[in-house]
């Protein structure tokens, strides 16, 4: 008996440290933002979507997400960014692989001077009218400025209508909450950031924030 009770005490201490590490998903119990997984933070006690960045991981029955990964685990965020009182998560390096289908999320930016994007775009060191068919690219896609100057084509989920843009910048993965990126949040690792142009010729409303898209190479 007193065997058997030593093995269940040495079980229960086992299964108290394995949760311990665990990695909370959405409604998950956590303490700070290192026990969410990837976008996710940490309010009040239970892992959920960032209001800030605007995520809608938890929205859309979201238990099961996870965030995207290359080759099966290259593509988690390191570290956290403190911005205006919360903690993101910071350091997406990578994005999910390109391909001829490649799911996005679109979001608004306004690329002219005074704009929301803070400096000028990262790969012509210019402003643009917000009437260019012109986008910006998560960090990773972005792949150390590599794609600037040349031309993707992004298909709207929900009109199925298709448009050509050309990449001026990179929505940053990296730094954030800085005077050169007008103190936003960090960009998710999938974002392509649009023109009203490019909103325009999806036939997407703008003011909705953000909508799915698939992307690929021209």
């Amino acid at each position: 008996m007193k065997l058997v009770a030593m093995m269940s005490i040495a079980l229960l201490l086992v299964v108290l440290s394995t949760n311990s590490h665990a990695i909370s998903s959405c409604d998950g119990p956590c303490q700070t933002l290192d026990d969410c997984r990837g976008q996710l933070i940490c309010i009040n006690g239970m892992c959920g979507d960032n209001p800030k960045l605007g995520t809608r991981i938890c929205g859309t029955g979201g238990g099961n997400w996870s965030v995207p990964t290359l080759d099966g685990g290259g593509c988690e965020s390191s570290g956290n960014l403190q911005c205006d009182g919360v903690s993101y998560p910071t350091i997406f390096t990578c994005s999910p692989p390109v391909t001829s289908s490649t799911p996005a999320t679109l979001r608004w930016n306004d690329f002219s001077k005074g704009g929301d994007g803070g400096d000028p775009s990262e790969c012509d060191g210019q402003y643009h009218d917000n009437l260019e068919l012109i986008i910006a690219l998560s960090t990773g896609w972005s792949d150390n400025k590599s794609r600037c100057g040349k031309m993707i084509q992004i298909t709207s989920i929900k009109t199925g209508r298709s448009m050509t843009a050309r990449v001026v910048d990179q929505c940053d993965s990296v730094y954030g909450c800085n005077e050169s990126r007008a103190y936003q949040p960090l960009c998710p690792n999938n974002v392509v950031d649009g023109s009203d142009a490019v909103w325009g010729a999806l036939g997407l409303d703008k003011n909705v924030g953000e909508e799915d898209v698939t992307w690929s190479m021209v």
